[in-house]
């Protein structure tokens, strides 16, 4: 989505802001004001700014640029008011598409998934096979899958961090159609691996979990691979995911590592004890 300019997001805050201080001013500063009276009443009548003249318009701004040199903390709070408003709608967004996509989140057949695939309680996870906060955190995710048996693990591949990443990712996917059995092994490979992953140093790490390299490296070419990356993309950003790693459990999103502590207090809120 293209951002729009500062200003031009902020100046209706402003422009709504002064006009309607207009009704804090004493009547004779407003009989001497006839613009700014005009203005007011433009505002209560929900009169478009566009209904002005270009003379008006400049004396509008013109006034409005007075009062910001004057009160300089009207910019600040309108930015915290704005960006407190943003917050609250694409938390919003993000809730309401839990809801909406939560079949694809948690039960995409496409999905490669591990744990106890008949677990309670469902860990979806979007992560990057360069992330190193991914790296960090994957000590403490297997802490958590070797201590609850009752978990089932959801991998969100969701490659952000470049061609290295798209590669490894793809040749994930492609383990996962070619033999379910081999993926975690194969992941937990990837996840231990410090430095850079070209694509060689990837099949290397296949061919020691198992797989046929050959056979892998076709199967990566298959569209469903690229289908599949593209459905996480989406997730993501219909989560308000814009990073990694990231973690659906229950009805929360938690964007980023998390302790021992939380993983358990959040499981324990999704089983509802």
């Amino acid at each position: 989505m293209k951002s729009i300019p500062f200003f031009r997001r902020i100046f209706p805050a402003l422009m709504a802001g002064l006009l309607l201080a207009a009704d804090a001013l004493p009547a004779q500063a407003q009989k001497h004001s006839p613009l700014l009276a005009q203005s007011q009443s433009g505002l209560q009548s929900k009169a478009s700014a566009l209904s002005f003249s270009p003379a008006e318009r400049r004396k509008i701004e013109s006034v409005i640029r007075d009062f910001i040199l004057k009160n300089p903390e009207i910019v600040i709070e309108a930015i915290r008011g704005l960006q407190a408003r943003d917050k609250r709608d694409a938390q919003a967004r993000s809730k309401a598409n839990l809801v909406k996509f939560r079949g694809e989140i948690f039960n995409n057949p496409a999905t490669p998934v591990g744990g106890n695939v008949k677990g309670d309680v469902t860990i979806v996870e979007f992560f990057d096979y360069r992330c190193g906060f991914c790296k960090q955190v994957f000590p403490v995710v297997m802490e958590v899958l070797n201590a609850d048996k009752n978990i089932r693990y959801v991998y969100k591949e969701f490659p952000i961090l470049g061609s290295e990443s798209i590669a490894a990712s793809k040749a994930a996917l492609a383990a996962w159609l070619t033999d379910k059995g081999k993926y975690e092994p194969f992941h937990r490979a990837l996840m231990v691996t410090k430095g850079a992953l070209p694509e060689q140093r990837v099949m290397k790490i296949a061919a020691k979990t198992g797989y046929d390299v050959k056979a892998l490296k076709k199967t990566m070419a298959d569209p469903r691979i690229d289908e599949m990356i593209e459905k996480n993309y989406a997730l993501a950003r219909a989560l308000g995911i814009n990073g990694t790693p990231a973690f659906v459990i229950g009805d929360k999103i938690v964007r980023g590592a998390i302790d021992l502590a939380t993983f358990k207090k959040l499981i324990s809120q999704a089983r509802g004890s």
